[in-house]
């Protein structure tokens, strides 16, 4: 029988108690019943909603943390996943640069 990856922290490690279901790294108990309430969202920097899997672009100069390298204003990414965060909030490709995470305020929707 497979289960579903946890919705908090995408673990594979995920056991069945009951009518709910654990996940052992993070501790997060769900019914999977009530899954499609779980739907993390975020906004862009023009108010709309994004989701996994949509195409943007980048609405200000970003510098990359550890780099000396800059992201320009217009830079396309694609939206792997949206993650809870203080920080950043969206797991990309940005192109020419690869795989990072980049705040959802500082893009648009492409």
């Amino acid at each position: 029988m497979s289960l579903p990856a946890c919705p908090k922290c995408q673990s594979e490690f995920v056991y069945q108690d009951q009518h709910n279901l654990v996940c052992p790294e993070c501790a997060h108990e769900w019914n999977p019943a009530d899954a499609a309430d779980d739907v993390i969202t975020e906004k862009d920097a023009n108010g709309t909603t994004l989701h996994e899997g949509d195409k943007v672009t980048l609405a200000k100069d970003l510098k990359v943390k550890g780099s000396s390298q800059v992201l320009k204003i217009g830079t396309k990414a694609l939206i792997r996943r949206i993650v809870e965060g203080k920080d950043h909030q969206l797991d990309c490709k940005v192109d020419g640069a690869g795989e990072m995470m980049v705040t959802a305020k500082f893009v648009k929707k492409a």
